[in-house]
């Protein structure tokens, strides 16, 4: 069965003609439904009373998440070619409706076997168009009990101040902290769902970044070259970061057996849905953080308290979780992501306290020189009550290295693995929150795992893991910096992002043909100090290179012409003063330099000859 879910504001429809002897009984009137959901449905071969009642469940799935019961049921054989003879069609047709009234659906449709007319509105926001594929071996979604844990999780909530103090809530000034404010609404009204799209999707399209896979399950996305280049430079510059921390950099497998001892405990204590796969007679998931391989390989490991902290690392290309499909938007949340992850084998619970602020400072580090800044996100920390009042030292220290407000929860109850986490939460344009680094306090799976150190007395004792992202998925904070850029825009500001990630650093434009041999000098001379540099060689005008070159935020372009050439220095268009400044080559690479702040960089992601390059949609 198939069905495109359309959340509209109104269809009307008119039977015309029937189109086979054995059509439904339908007069001809015009009819209108106003405000509904409109599942234009496709029987197809196969398709029984497990395909229905499956259908049944999703369909009311989406329905709760959209807030609307009235649904039309409009028959539309167009979905698929594998379709059954029309009085099976009709039959499961039939039988699907009623099951769905039978759920107490406000169920209305239109008739089987008939040539209609259709005007159809459809609203705007992410979720209103669906397809749903259903088969009859869909099976239900397996849930940790640890996600389903999280919405009854008793939670108190207060601003942390920097000397200590508890604030409560609603007493609060926010007016200094717009940020803090949209995060305990997002918190306190626990709505992840997502209804209208975010300004970075329609900028990761435009700039020919990122665009969304219609081959791939929702959540997974396709990277273009400039995407793909901006990614792997973040990658590898956290990489780095957390190796010069003192990491062990591992590669460890993408999928585990489900029914593994270890593993089968833990989905179980992780609040994140799993995608399953089955494998001759075993049923494996994908992973959702490099957890599993890391500790199956410390449970394999040998090491005493000399060398504690013991610290492993992997950029796991990719972590999956099955998100829900209405937070499923752009690059903030999606359901295959590259995350870094840093564990650290501790001692006790101070040895892990004091690397908790080790890590809390690297990872402050990393955003800010990403292209970040203290302002940009807002600190959270959630903790049991038993560890909130066992570590008011701590809780202090964290707080006065922070010295700002900070977003506090405590649980009544241990619900997870962990007993404390920090988190940096981003607020992007819509209010949304998305955490980006974060590390937490892990008691329980050095003993799930059987990890073990040798202490003094040459005991073996489980030591105390810190679970460490230093920079959150890196595809976050691609959505994070073009976020932050389009507050740019909207403030009437030019937006760019950092210019160590910018796909073309400077461009260069020649006044004419007369000037193309000079300007590929130029070119050679820039590219040569380490600066990504292209040309544009085409038959265009001057200021239409020049406008286009300014929507791609491209923070360098310089025009050559006679004058530049002669005199040696060019009028060059800094995107991130908005000034044209003039400025030998020499002055420019020392500029640029300053810009790079000795981040690491890489070749061009396309041909240097604009020309040359294939467009992506």
């Amino acid at each position: 069965m198939r069905i495109l879910l359309l959340h509209s504001n109104y269809i009307e429809f008119q039977a015309i003609k029937k189109e086979i002897t054995t059509a439904e009984d339908s007069d001809t009137d015009l009819k209108r439904f106003d405000d509904l959901v409109v599942l234009f449905t496709c029987i197809e071969k196969g398709d029984n009373d497990s395909t229905i009642e499956n259908a049944v469940t999703i369909i009311k799935n989406s329905l709760n998440t959209l807030k609307v019961s009235r649904i039309l049921v409009y028959p539309y054989a167009h979905l698929s070619k594998d379709l059954p003879k029309p009085s099976v069609a009709f039959e499961i047709l039939t039988s699907f409706k009623n099951s769905l009234i039978h759920n107490k659906l406000d169920v209305n449709s239109s008739p089987f076997g008939w040539n209609k007319t259709f005007t159809l509105s459809v609203k705007g926001h992410p979720l209103a168009e669906q397809l749903k594929i259903i088969r009859s071996d869909t099976v239900e979604e397996t849930i940790s009990k640890a996600l389903k844990l999280e919405d009854k999780i008793d939670s108190n909530y207060h601003i942390l101040m920097p000397n200590g103090d508890l604030r409560a809530i609603n007493d609060f000034d926010y007016n200094s902290y717009p940020d803090m404010n949209s995060l305990q609404k997002y918190e306190l009204g626990k709505s992840r769902l997502v209804t209208s799209h975010p300004p970075h999707v329609e900028l990761m399209k435009r700039l020919s970044l990122v665009d969304y896979e219609s081959g791939s399950d929702p959540g997974n996305l396709r990277f273009y070259p400039k995407g793909r280049l901006i990614k792997s430079l973040l990658e590898r510059y956290v990489t780095l970061q957390v190796k010069n921390y003192g990491a062990l950099e591992v590669e460890t497998p993408i999928m585990y057996d489900s029914q593994h001892p270890s593993l089968a405990s833990y989905l179980d204590r992780f609040p994140a849905r799993q995608y399953r796969v089955n494998s001759d007679d075993k049923e494996l998931f994908l992973r959702f953080s490099a957890c599993f391989g890391q500790f199956l390989m410390l449970h394999d490991s040998i090491f005493s308290y000399k060398q504690l902290p013991v610290k492993l690392y992997e950029l796991t290309r990719y972590s999956f979780r099955r998100e829900k499909s209405g937070e499923l938007v752009g690059l903030r949340r999606l359901r295959a992501f590259t995350m870094p992850d840093c564990h650290a084998m501790c001692k006790d619970i101070d040895e892990a306290k004091k690397e908790i602020i080790t890590r809390f400072e690297l990872s402050r580090k990393i955003l800010n020189e990403i292209g970040f800044n203290d302002t940009d996100y807002v600190l959270a920390i959630r903790t049991t009550e038993e560890f909130f009042n066992q570590n008011q030292i701590f809780i202090k220290q964290l707080a006065q290295t922070w010295n700002k407000p900070i977003f506090l929860e405590i649980w009544k109850e241990k619900f997870f693995y962990f007993i404390f986490k920090w988190e940096f939460n981003f607020i992007d344009n819509l209010g949304k929150a998305s955490a980006l680094s974060t590390d937490q306090i892990d008691v329980e799976n050095a003993k799930r795992y059987d990890i073990t150190y040798i202490d003094e007395k040459g005991d073996k004792i489980h030591p105390i893991i810190l679970h460490n992202s230093p920079s959150g998925a890196i595809e976050r904070c691609i959505y994070a910096l073009l976020e932050k850029a389009a507050k740019v825009q909207m403030e009437g500001k030019t937006p760019s992002i950092p210019f160590w990630l910018c796909p073309t650093q400077i461009r260069i434009i020649p006044l004419s043909r007369d000037f193309h041999d000079v300007s590929l000098g130029y070119l050679e001379e820039l590219s040569s100090s380490g600066f990504r540099v292209d040309f544009d060689d085409r038959d265009l005008s001057v200021g239409k290179k020049v406008r286009e070159a300014e929507k791609e935020w491209l923070p360098f372009v310089l025009v050559v012409g006679k004058n530049e050439v002669e005199s040696k220095k060019f009028q060059v268009r800094d995107r991130y003063s908005g000034k044209m400044i003039s400025m030998s080559l020499s002055e420019l690479t020392d500029h640029c330099k300053k810009l790079s702040n000795g981040m690491i960089s890489d070749e061009l992601p396309l041909s240097r000859f604009i020309s040359e390059r294939p467009l992506f949609k």
